[in-house]
């Protein structure tokens, strides 16, 4: 499989992946923009511009957009995240031009048309109104803003009602032209592509854009904190959350490996303790999320009322232990997992096409895999022990809980038995 990166004269990235044997490609715009690098008074205009995308430009209606890609068998969609909002499709071979002509046409050119920034509006708030009904995702949001609280990276990506209700076609356009410069597109492609072709093609539609600069964000500080929502649903709803190394640090592996074997899987400590031995939950897990210049340690569970206190404690009795009794075969079976799932998730053109933008953001280049597992292999004992004791040690925490939580403990119990 070979890598190739190239830049335009303005600044646009271009960076594609051959993977041979492929009949379909994966291609899409990768935009450094997304809910972090909104003002306050923009929180939520990432993602309303994204759903845009897809209401018409001034030559394709909406219609037209779904109709030319699904007519040829292909599939279209796009994503907003803190960092980043893209929009990207899977066709086959012989379709990539096409794939790459909407893309552009429903990123440089989007109509803005008042009646269908309406239409737009009513869906995103139905969103926002299905996100707040749906337990498991609101808490993250919650847990969000409690650990990042007062800051771009503590907002919601989806933004309030009240925000969303008032955006109109200005605020729309202002974000594009602060945000959508060509040093700010990564184009990336993988599967049956031809690298040549695409960068024609890609210097005839975006060599005529000027750069823009911006994209600077606030540096982020964990603060953490406690928020608690009382309501009457069948199981409480637990997160507990601490900084993490972000995906700069050398130790963003350390992180990774860690939250793998503490609540990674069947295997890891959380799920074997609190659901296979004392059967506490049903949904228990441990994850590691990074961003430029900070990460989060995640842990979420969803339990009884009267089991909320004991499933809080072993949550954090296991977070203690895992700095005196982690073994050798724990941290292995951590690491072959992690190495399992980068590798196995490359084998669909998608994944791969994600990989090259995210890796071509952060480094500026696209890193081997053999480096990457490399990096993986070095995760030691040793490093695991000094990351979980610098977590037991942390000052600052962030707890998220929503339902019939009167018996969980507060946050500053579960420091103080983490602490002990």
């Amino acid at each position: 499989m070979t890598v190739k990166l190239d830049r335009l004269p303005n600044g646009l990235r271009i960076v594609t992946e051959n993977m041979p044997g492929r009949e379909s490609a994966a291609i899409g715009l990768w935009v450094n923009a997304g809910g972090r690098h909104e003002r306050p008074e923009q929180n939520g205009i990432a993602h309303f511009l994204e759903h845009m995308a897809f209401k018409g430009t001034e030559r394709r209606s909406a219609a037209r957009i779904a109709e030319e890609i699904e007519d040829v068998g292909g599939y279209i969609n796009a994503y907003t995240s803190r960092e980043t909002t893209a929009y990207y499709a899977r066709v086959l071979a012989a379709d990539v031009p096409l794939a790459l002509d909407v893309i552009a046409d429903i990123v440089l050119n989007p109509a803005f048309a008042q009646s269908e920034i309406e239409v737009e509006r009513g869906v995103i708030l139905q969103e926002i109104g299905q996100a707040a009904d749906t337990p498991d995702d609101i808490i993250f949001d919650w847990l969000q803003e409690t650990a990042y609280p007062g800051q771009a990276l503590g907002r919601t990506i989806l933004g309030p009602s009240e925000r969303v209700e008032r955006f109109g076609r200005d605020d729309l356009t202002r974000f594009v032209a602060e945000h959508y410069g060509p040093d700010q597109l990564i184009l990336s492609a993988a599967g049956a592509v031809d690298h040549d072709a695409i960068m024609r093609q890609a210097e005839a539609l975006f060599g005529h854009l000027e750069p823009r600069g911006g994209g600077e964000v606030d540096v982020a500080r964990f603060r953490g904190g406690e928020r608690r929502e009382e309501k009457a649903l069948e199981q409480v709803h637990f997160t507990l959350a601490f900084e993490s190394p972000g995906y700069l640090s050398d130790d963003v592996y350390t992180s990774q490996v860690y939250s793998t074997l503490l609540g990674g899987g069947m295997s890891s400590r959380l799920f074997q303790e609190a659901r296979e031995k004392r059967g506490l939950c049903y949904t228990i897990f441990a994850q590691a999320g990074a961003y430029a210049d900070t990460g989060m340690i995640t842990i979420y569970a969803g339990t009884g009322a009267q089991d909320i206190g004991g499933l809080a404690e072993l949550t954090v009795d296991e977070l203690r232990r895992v700095g005196g009794d982690v073994t050798e075969v724990e941290i292995a079976r951590a690491r072959a997992q992690m190495k399992a799932g980068l590798l196995m998730g490359l084998e669909s053109t998608s994944a791969r096409a994600e990989r090259l933008a995210r890796l071509v953001s952060i480094w500026n280049r696209v890193p081997p895999l053999e480096e990457t597992v490399a990096r993986i292999e070095t995760v030691d004992r040793a490093r695991v022990v000094t990351f979980a004791e610098g977590l037991a040690t942390s000052p600052n925490a962030a707890l998220a809980l929503y339902g019939p939580g009167k018996l969980a403990p507060s946050l500053a119990e579960l420091q103080g038995r983490l602490a002990a």
